[in-house]
C-alpha cells in the first residue's frame, strides 16, 4: 500500500500580529499522488508549504513524515533531503555565480564529492534540455529559463516528492507545455499550487482548494469549465 509522505493533523498557524493563515488543516499526502491546490491569494497555500518544509513552525497541530513525528526543527533535516520545494519566485532559489554551481549545490550539501555533484548537475541539466547553460549567470536568464534551472536544483537532490509553488507564473505557452511534459515524465509524487486550472487538469489526479486558511478536499471541489474552482463547486450554484 502507498505510504503517507506527509500527514498533517489540526495544523494551525498565526502570524505575529494575529493574522490566522492556517485553520485546523488536515492533510494526508500519499506516495504516488499528484495533487493540485487552488485558492485565492492570501488563502494560506504558500504558508502551508512552508509549514511542511519546516520554514515556519505551526501554532498548533501535529505533523509526520512517512509516519515519523516532526516535533523539533532538527526533525526537518529529513524533509530537506527528501522533499523538493520549488519557490514561487525563482530568484529566491538561485544564488550562485553560475547555473552549474546552483544545481550542484544541493548534492554537495548532501555529502557528494565535488566531482560527483558536478556529474549529477550536468545530467540533471541535460535531462531538462539545458545543455550549454552550465556557465551562464542565473540572473541573466529569462523567466522560463530560471524556472527550469530552479527545477533542476530541486531534482538534482533526488527527492521523493515535490512541492511546486505557482510553477507556470510568467511562462509563455511553449515553455508551459515543456514544463507539463517534464512533470508528466517524472516518477514523483507532488503537490502543486496554481491558479492555472487547465494546467492542473493535465498534470494532477485530484484538486483541493484553500479558502481563508481552511483546506477543502476533492469531495467538495470540482474544476469548472467556466474557468474557476471553489469549495462549493460540487453543488448547483449561480454566478452573478
Amino acid at each position: 500500500m502507498p505510504q503517507p509522505v506527509i500527514t498533517l493533523k489540526g495544523i494551525s498557524f498565526t502570524y505575529p500580529g494575529g493574522k490566522t493563515a492556517l485553520d485546523r488543516i488536515d492533510l494526508t499526502f500519499y506516495e504516488g499522488e499528484r495533487i493540485g491546490l487552488l485558492g485565492p491569494n492570501g488563502s494560506g497555500k504558500t504558508t502551508l508549504f512552508h509549514i511542511i518544509m519546516g520554514l515556519l513552525q505551526p501554532t498548533s497541530g501535529a505533523m509526520a513524515f512517512f509516519g515519523n513525528p516532526l516535533k523539533d526543527p532538527r526533525d526537518f533535516k529529513t524533509i530537506y533531503r527528501q522533499i523538493g520545494l520549488l519557490f514561487q519566485d525563482a530568484d529566491d532559489q538561485l544564488f550562485c555565480p553560475s547555473v552549474l554551481e546552483d544545481v550542484a549545490f544541493g548534492p554537495l550539501n548532501m555529502g557528494a564529492s565535488r566531482e560527483e555533484a558536478i556529474r549529477i548537475a550536468r545530467e540533471t541539466l541535460a535531462h531538462l534540455g539545458l545543455e550549454g547553460f552550465e556557465d551562464r549567470f542565473p540572473h541573466h536568464l529569462s523567466g522560463g529559463e530560471k524556472r527550469f534551472v530552479s527545477l533542476a536544483t530541486v531534482l538534482a537532490m533526488s527527492p521523493r516528492a515535490l512541492l511546486l509553488d505557482e510553477p507556470t507564473t510568467g511562462l509563455d505557452a511553449q515553455t508551459r507545455t515543456r514544463l507539463i511534459d517534464v512533470l508528466k515524465g517524472l516518477d514523483l509524487s507532488y503537490l502543486i499550487i496554481s491558479h492555472d486550472m487547465a494546467f492542473l487538469a493535465e498534470i494532477t489526479d485530484k484538486v483541493y482548494a484553500m479558502e481563508k486558511g481552511r483546506l477543502y478536499t476533492e469531495e467538495k471541489v470540482r474544476l469548472h469549465r467556466h474557468v474557476h474552482a471553489h469549495p462549493h463547486g460540487a453543488h448547483p450554484h449561480e454566478h452573478r
